[in-house]
This record gives C-alpha cells, structure tokens and sequence, in this order.
C-alpha cells in the first residue's frame, strides 16, 4: 500500500513535469516563431526545423504533418528538460529554492546543450546563424525556457 506522502511526491512531480514542459515549451515556440515572423519566416518553418532533427531536410517538404511533429518534439523536450531538473532538485534542494536564478542558468544549459550536443549530432542540415539569432536563442533559454521549469518545480515541490 502506498503511503500519502508518496502519492503526493508523485503527483507533485507529474504536476511539476507537465506545467514546466508545457508553460516553457509554449514560450519558446512562441517567442522563436515571432521573431522569425517578423523576419519573413513562415509560421511552420520553426518547426519544421526541429523535425529536421529526426527527419533532416525533408522536414521542410513534409508540410502541416511535419510541423505537427516539430511541436509534438518541442514539448518532449520540454517536459524531458524539466524532468531532469525535477530530479537534480531532489538532491540539490537549492535549485527549487532559488528557482530564477538556477533557472536561468538551467536554460543557459539547455542551450549550450541543445547546440553543441543534440543538434550536431541530429540529422538536422547545418543553418546559418548570425549574432543577432544567436543572441535571441540565448536569451530566450534564458528567460522563457529554464525560469518556467524551475517555477514549476518550486510550485510543486
């Protein structure tokens, strides 16, 4: 029989996962696909470059159903992001502590993680970045995308 107290933890972690993934996943295709926009890039351009990663350049031929799958990877993600750092707070009780400042610098880390570790080793084609793009994803991470985890995690830790 499980006591009260694990039914609880459990539930706080779902909770914790779900609002975290979906309020930082949320925010970042939405600020992305802004300020794309406003540079003259179709609303499923975004992701369809994140499909890119699983399907390569083909993603960007394969219309609604792959932009579908861009999104549905954005929120994995997400989730799987927030997760994990749903675990190190278990440990490090500090973390959910101080949720915006390792926050933030939870997304500075999922930034250097995503660009130098998951995307080189995707199937991704290679896209040219200038410092102004570069800039915003970094200072994206930094504010829609890890404060939102650690929110969440404080929320229901």
């Amino acid at each position: 029989m499980q006591t009260a107290a694990a039914v609880a933890r459990r539930s706080g972690a779902l909770h914790a996962v779900v609002w975290g993934g979906l309020i930082s996943g949320t925010l970042d295709l939405t600020y992305i696909m802004t300020f794309y926009a406003f540079r003259g890039i179709g609303v499923q351009t975004i992701p369809h470059a994140i499909a890119s990663g699983l399907l390569g350049i083909k993603s960007f031929d394969g219309g609604w159903p792959t932009a579908i799958l861009g999104i549905f990877l954005e929120y994995v993600i997400t989730f799987v992001a927030t997760l994990v750092f749903y675990a190190a707070s278990r440990k490090l009780t500090f973390l959910a502590r101080q949720a915006l400042f390792w926050g933030a610098l939870y997304g500075v880390a999922i930034y250097f993680f995503m660009h130098y570790i998951v995307v080189p080793l995707s199937a991704a084609p290679k896209f040219q970045h200038t410092a102004l793009t570069i800039a915003v994803d970094f200072i994206g991470h930094m504010i829609v995308i890890g404060p939102p985890m650690a929110l969440a995690v404080k929320r229901y830790s």
